[in-house]
């Protein structure tokens, strides 16, 4: 039997439904001015008054204050929980009112930042059906940002947060000679057992010496920035690893998504083990806080969009890439950052970057 509704929406021309917040006409506009009224009608407290009307802390809690400006007042905007209907999470989103970062309060400890990946299957839902999209995403990024990627031969890549390891294989096949480490040991055994996993290590950049002296010419965060209880820190931590020129690759959801305006508590950005929500706004001002000189954005228009497999109809495509170009605002952010002001200029994109 047809399906009614596709028959209907192909008629009609309508992408995809999770491409509705930029695709359809005029609905970037209402969903930008209905954020702004969401922002304007939420009052602000102080941060530890927040927290205890949201029935105070865990063991694993803190309260935090912002990590780009220290502003201890918060906006509560959101309250996001388990999609699936089993309530296995829920966690108070808010804002800082003094320079717009979104983050997860009360924060977690850092020292107990474990606990959140100790979950059996973490490593099969890293290694399932979800790798075949992280390894074509992993591609259409490295691609966006040529020719920094192209050829990697004599050169080290540390990926921080490497989980079972795809991005590894992936180094390896363009030359350089891949390290990473990961919170998940169940997950670094699993990149050990192929030959691009030889220097994948359990735990901290800090614990492994191989790591810590540094000397990389790229570093990668796959989708590990909204990880981070302590950005800065690490960022700081980051930087130094870097070599002279070296460059760092930052793939992450993206907190000025017009999909998290439309959809709010429910946008598919909040998970359980988020905590930080950057923007094209407010990542500068972490890698400025980090000591970085520059960073180069480029836009993300979704996989099946990059990578030419999209359904959707040329016109959306152009309409979608439009709502996106205005501020950047597609569902992921990816970036590239250098601690000389003048690096890009290496890589041909003087006119793109952003000094910070």
């Amino acid at each position: 039997m047809p399906d009614v509704k596709q028959i209907a929406a192909q008629r009609l021309d309508l992408a995809p439904r999770v491409f509705w917040p930029w695709t359809i006409p005029g609905a970037p506009a209402i969903h930008e001015a209905r954020w702004r009224l969401l922002l304007k009608r939420t009052p602000v407290i102080s941060a530890t008054e927040h927290v205890a009307k949201e029935g105070g802390l865990s063991e694993i809690e803190e309260v935090v204050a912002c990590s780009l400006c220290d502003e201890t007042r918060v906006q509560p905007i959101l309250h996001p929980k388990d999609r699936s209907g089993k309530n296995r999470w829920a966690y108070p989103v808010v804002r800082c009112p003094s320079c717009g970062f979104l983050y997860r309060q009360p924060g977690i400890r850092p020292e107990k930042l474990g606990v959140l990946y100790e979950k059996k299957g973490y490593k099969k839902f890293l290694t399932g059906h979800y790798s075949d999209k992280r390894i074509r995403r992993y591609r259409l990024v490295m691609d966006a940002f040529d020719p920094l990627f192209a050829g990697g031969a004599g050169r080290r890549a540390f990926d921080f947060g490497c989980g079972a390891g795809l991005f590894l294989d992936l180094a390896e096949q363009r030359g350089f000679e891949p390290y990473g480490v990961d919170l998940s040991e169940e997950s670094i055994a699993e990149a050990r057992t192929r030959p691009s996993g030889r220097n994948a290590y359990f735990g901290t950049p800090q614990d492994v010496p191989e790591i810590a002296s540094g000397g990389f010419d790229v570093i990668t965060l796959w989708s590990v920035l909204a990880h981070l209880p302590c950005p800065v820190e690490d960022f700081t931590m980051v930087r130094e690893l870097l070599a002279p020129g070296g460059a760092l690759l930052v793939l992450t959801v993206n907190a000025e998504s017009l999909y998290l305006k439309a959809q709010r508590d429910d946008w598919n950005g909040f998970t359980p083990n988020h905590l930080k929500f950057f923007s094209p706004k407010t990542l500068p001002l972490l890698l400025k806080r980090a000591g970085f000189g520059s960073v180069v954005f480029r836009p993300m228009y979704g996989d099946s969009v990059e990578a030419g497999t999209t359904t959707m109809s040329d016109a959306n495509v152009r309409r979608l890439r439009r709502a996106i170009d205005d501020g950047n605002r597609g569902n992921m952010m990816r970036a590239v950052a250098f601690v000389e002001p003048d690096a890009p200029a290496k890589w041909g994109w003087q006119r793109d970057a952003l000094v910070l």
